[in-house]
């Protein structure tokens, strides 16, 4: 098995984490599950004793990644660049995970599978980003994607920008239930369809992909900008960044290919808005998400790298982090 088991790196890194009996893709749960708080209190898991502070707090991600790039836009978002420095990893994947072009400046890391065993010596499980490292007590606050952008929008208090909530009270209920349908059929419906093992695996997550699409097309008639009006919330972060992800990797490498994006104008045009919130198209790197996904070696062996496709709303040369 390709992670760590008590401590050691095992084998070459490989996508698949584990399989159900249909030959289908299991994603592995997240191992550090503490939170930020204004005050140092408890969040909903974990133990206590993360206070916000400017510069205690170091994230790493990965440009190719929908689940840490959901960090990098919250980050943004809530104005949070210069008291959550990042560092960000190289896009290909190696025989042991994600790697860093120098020596990581925090942990003077080359592998990120490093901070896990800095974290806990005899951790087992997979090395994922993006992770949340606190450098006073050296270790990993929070390796949970969906966890970290919940806590970038109000863990940090006073410290963060409160003109925009991405998870406003009088839409949470609504907030929750949408991410609960959208998660198995889409965000990781994609990654179900690309790492099957089975044909009747395959079909069943790629036909459950097509049909959240549809569905999301058909919801787009009646929204004004974003999915529940004209405020943006972490449910839109959640659903761009397979989005935007999906015609340049999803589409061909995970054989997600009844239909691109392009395809679909409504969830084309919404792609482009939520793409050109300030602040966004800063965390979008579609060579680095084109690289990512194609070095993967179980899905392309020989690491060729397509050329396209050409995406109308990307713009070159853009500032990045």
């Amino acid at each position: 098995m390709d992670m760590l088991v008590d401590g050691k790196w095992t084998r070459d890194w490989h996508p698949v984490q584990a399989t159900d009996e249909k030959g289908g893709f299991v994603r592995q749960v997240s191992g550090f599950r503490h939170w930020i708080t204004p005050d140092g209190a408890p969040g909903p898991t974990g133990e206590g004793g993360f206070t916000a502070e400017p510069g205690r707090y170091h994230l790493y991600a990965a440009l190719i990644c929908p689940w840490a790039s959901r960090t990098l836009i919250a980050r943004k978002l809530k104005g949070l660049e210069a008291i959550l420095p990042v560092t960000i990893v190289e896009p290909e994947l190696t025989d042991q995970g994600w790697h860093f072009a120098s020596p990581d400046p925090v942990n003077g890391a080359s592998y990120l599978h490093t901070l896990y065993t800095r974290a806990n010596a005899r951790y087992t499980g997979r090395a994922t980003v993006p992770v949340l490292w606190d450098k006073q007590r050296q270790t990993i606050v929070n390796n949970e994607s969906s966890d970290i952008l919940r806590m970038l929008n109000d863990g940090f208090g006073a410290l963060a920008d409160d003109s925009l909530d991405l998870y406003p009270q009088a839409l949470r209920k609504r907030i929750d239930e949408f991410n609960d349908w959208l998660y198995p059929r889409f965000n990781n419906g994609v990654y179900r369809a690309g790492f099957a093992t089975t044909q009747g695996a395959y079909e069943e997550a790629c036909a459950g992909v097509f049909a959240a699409l549809d569905t999301i097309e058909s919801k787009l008639a009646d929204t004004p900008a974003f999915l529940f009006g004209e405020r943006l919330t972490e449910s839109d972060v959640r659903l761009f960044v397979t989005l935007v992800r999906f015609d340049a990797a999803y589409y061909g490498l995970f054989k997600c290919n009844l239909r691109r994006i392009a395809d679909y104008p409504r969830l084309s045009a919404y792609l482009e808005r939520v793409y050109r919130v300030p602040g966004v198209s800063e965390t979008v790197d579609i060579d680095h998400i084109k690289r990512g996904y194609y070095s993967i070696k179980a899905l392309n062996p020989n690491g060729i790298v397509p050329l396209g496709p050409e995406l109308d709303f990307i713009e070159p040369n853009r500032e990045r982090t």
